[in-house]
């Protein structure tokens, strides 16, 4: 089973020609609403993988609460453990370019009320897959953390937004991922080498029961663990926008570990959703499910790095 105890949004996305200037005031070519959030999308993309999954969270008791949550019921997230607060819903303020590329701003919201403490200790067992990422508060993670590590459960952080992570929190962790930026800020942190392999594997090497993957955008990602180096090159899709993309990445990747995959089958599952999930718009709507990621698969060249 998969625990993801993370952010709930709505994301509302505005399709650009070019990112505005300080200042500058700029026509949208479109706009939409649609559900997001990197809890809420890395839970949908795990169960569409084909993984049993609860979210833990909190969204208002406004309008947004409801539409945030409407793709996770259709999708089948166990959605007792999210909360309703007085709160407004979480939102993100999203501006996509010609080049799919995008701009984020989140306000928290309801978010900064998530509660580690709704989450029960029966779902923090050995058989449970935890995932957690940088949207909710720090100490608010930091409490769940402990409180899996200290019952057995395997413990996924995806380290985004990029902010601080010490030392004593990743030895608490099984796997990292993280995408570029976020890896340099962390080397920068810890003096680790910047070159995505070299951070990969200076990592793994002080913390040898952590995988630490990084995420390379077009060029697919790489994982190290243990003296292990993997690298799995994305095939070539039709990008029509990236958001969302390294929420697949993670929900895919979470969901081959809980059904106790090894890391290279992992990366390349992972590689395959996040790749597909930048062929449509939007964060939750572009999620793929199992039959489309075993369909791009074997397009997927994972090697050892």
């Amino acid at each position: 089973m998969i625990v993801v105890f993370g952010s709930i949004n709505i994301d509302l996305v505005a399709r650009v020609a070019r990112f505005p200037t300080p200042g500058e005031t700029l026509a949208a070519q479109s706009f939409a609403v649609y559900a997001g959030g990197k809890g809420a999308n890395q839970a949908l993309g795990a169960a569409l993988a084909g993984a049993a999954v609860q979210l833990h969270g909190a969204v208002g008791r406004d309008v947004f609460g409801q539409i945030a949550l409407e793709l996770l019921i259709a999708g089948g997230v166990e959605l007792t453990g999210v909360a309703r607060v007085a709160e407004p819903t979480g939102c993100a303020t999203i501006l996509v370019n010609a080049l799919a590329e995008n701009s984020i701003v989140v306000a928290a919201g309801a978010n900064a009320r998530a509660e580690p403490e709704a989450v029960p200790d029966v779902a923090l067992g050995a058989a449970t897959t935890l995932v957690l990422q940088q949207e909710v508060p720090e100490a608010a993670n930091a409490s769940l953390m402990a409180r899996a590590r200290n019952r057995g459960a395997r413990i996924v952080l995806n380290a985004a937004p990029a902010r601080a992570v010490p030392l004593d929190v990743l030895r608490r962790l099984d796997v990292l991922v993280v995408n570029e930026s976020e890896a340099a800020a962390l080397a920068m942190l810890h003096r680790w080498p910047t070159d995505p392999l070299a951070f990969a594997a200076a990592a793994a090497a002080l913390m040898p029961q952590l995988a630490v993957v990084v995420t390379l955008g077009g060029k697919g990602a790489i994982a190290c663990r243990a003296g292990e180096r993997l690298s799995a090159a994305a095939p070539e899709v039709q990008v029509v926008d990236t958001t969302g993309a390294g929420d697949a990445f993670v929900g895919a990747f979470a969901a081959a570990l809980d059904r106790r995959a090894a890391l290279r089958a992992a990366l390349a599952r992972a590689v395959a959703a996040g790749s597909l999930a930048c062929t449509r718009h939007g964060a939750q709507r572009s999620l793929p499910d199992a039959a489309a990621i075993e369909g791009l698969l074997p397009q997927v060249a994972t090697t050892s790095a």
